[in-house]
């Protein structure tokens, strides 16, 4: 599977801000590959602003459509109102691997339900608008056993196909190349083989981390 991600380092955020009748909602969005950095950038949120009046928060901490490793929070807000709006806007974005938290300070006005849950919708959709974005391809290991000779071939047929070499292992009779194959791509090493002249085999697939 290949999906789209926040192409933001690990340890940062983006911020953007909205304000709706006075109530200032901080949006703060981070790549979150898994809950620890989503519950990182919520800690970082409430360290930061204090005095705010809520921190509500959703984050999918694996590809879209993922059913587990989700959540979302209305922190004190009329249930309903925040964290689901956001979340729902998270998952429309078809983004994986994304946690955010909308920090508000209450301008003094109520905004009622149906207005905090599009003010909290809205803060997430103005933060998603100029997010930089990467590609992540969903990996199987995939081990290829050859000759010294023809180590030097297969590295170059693998970088013309964007396939990592995550490992070589070296013994008595050649090379052992653990590799990165995407998962949504059938493994056919026939044009391998023909490079090498048979002079390839291929070891039983370990799914990677």
């Amino acid at each position: 599977m290949r999906f789209a991600v926040p192409d933001i380092p690990a340890g940062q955020w983006r911020e953007s801000e909205l304000e709706v009748e006075k109530s200032r909602f901080i949006a703060w969005l981070c790549h979150a590959p898994d809950t620890a950095a989503f519950d990182a950038l919520l800690a970082e949120a409430r360290r930061a602003h204090p005095n705010a009046s809520h921190h509500c928060s959703a984050f999918i901490a694996g590809p879209p459509g993922e059913q587990t490793a989700i959540g979302f929070s209305d922190d004190g807000e009329p249930g309903g109102t925040a964290g689901r709006p956001m979340f729902q806007v998270l998952a429309g974005a078809g983004l994986g691997q994304v946690g955010c938290v909308v920090t508000r300070y209450f301008g003094g006005t109520k905004l009622g339900t149906g207005g905090l849950a599009r003010a909290y919708a809205q803060a997430i959709a103005q933060a998603l608008e100029d997010l930089p974005r990467r590609e992540v391809i969903e990996r199987t290991s995939l081990q290829l056993k050859l000759d010294f000779a023809g180590e030097a071939e297969a590295r170059s047929w693998l970088a013309e196909r964007g396939i990592p070499v995550e490992r070589a292992d070296y013994g008595a009779d050649g090379v052992l190349l653990t590799v990165g194959w995407p998962r949504d791509t059938d493994v056919d090493l026939t044009p391998l083989e023909a490079r090498l002249r048979g002079r390839v085999s291929r070891l039983t697939p370990t799914p990677s981390g």
